[in-house]
């Protein structure tokens, strides 16, 4: 539990997380926990945390849940092997978002979310089935997506994982905005040239600046 908040609290300094935005979660023997709706990060202590079973139901905590716990709930029955989820509203990353456009592959580090880009899935209104239904589909083969006219969605086998590729995808998008703003046309790697990066990350046991730990490249 302490990670999910000192994850919370650094993510809303960053500024990833405007008025009150954005949740986290980590799985459970029985579901997952979850962060509260509603409450400032800076405010937030264990106890304010939720605990949700796989069927939607509180199992634990004073408050209620953050509204997108479907979209937590989804993604952890679709992918048993992610251990936590951060969702922010970083804000460069959140910008192609609301252009509702994919990142692509303009630079190796597109590998860490899993695939050849970091798809946007379409619009769904916040807090719904169809918009947890819409990431999950965006996730596919993947370990982070944009949801559009929203933010970002980043998983990891630990919280640390997770909150570093949402990190990653706030900065992947930051460079994409620079050269669209400067209107240059990014030159993509090739499938085959990112299959060389996989490949050396899983080597290399790629970290990154707060400790990412190499089982993130393995996760599928």
């Amino acid at each position: 539990m302490t990670s999910l908040i000192e994850a919370a609290q650094r993510l809303d300094r960053l500024g990833f997380m405007p008025s009150k935005a954005g949740n986290l979660s980590f799985r459970t023997a029985r579901g997952f926990t979850i962060t509260p709706s509603g409450l400032a990060y800076d405010a937030l202590t264990e106890g304010d945390l939720v605990k949700m079973t796989m069927e939607g139901e509180p199992a634990g905590g004073r408050r209620k849940p953050s509204s997108e716990w479907r979209l937590h709930r989804a993604i952890y029955a679709a992918r048993p092997e992610a251990m936590a989820i951060v969702h922010t509203h970083s804000p460069r990353a959140t910008a192609l978002a609301c252009a509702r456009r994919d990142i692509p592959p303009f630079h190796y580090m597109i590998a860490l979310a899993g695939g050849s880009d970091i798809r946007c899935a379409p619009y769904a209104l916040f807090g719904t089935e169809a918009l947890a239904e819409a990431a999950v589909a965006a996730l596919e083969g993947r370990r982070a997506c944009l949801l559009a006219n929203h933010g970002v969605v980043a998983i990891g086998q630990s919280m640390r994982e997770a909150e570093t590729l949402a990190r990653e995808v706030e900065n992947l998008a930051g460079m994409y905005l620079d050269m669209l703003a400067a209107r240059v046309e990014p030159v993509p790697l090739s499938e085959a040239e990112l299959a060389e990066v996989r490949a050396q990350f899983e080597g290399y046991g790629r970290r990154l600046s707060i400790g990412m730990a190499p089982r993130l490249l393995a996760l599928r």
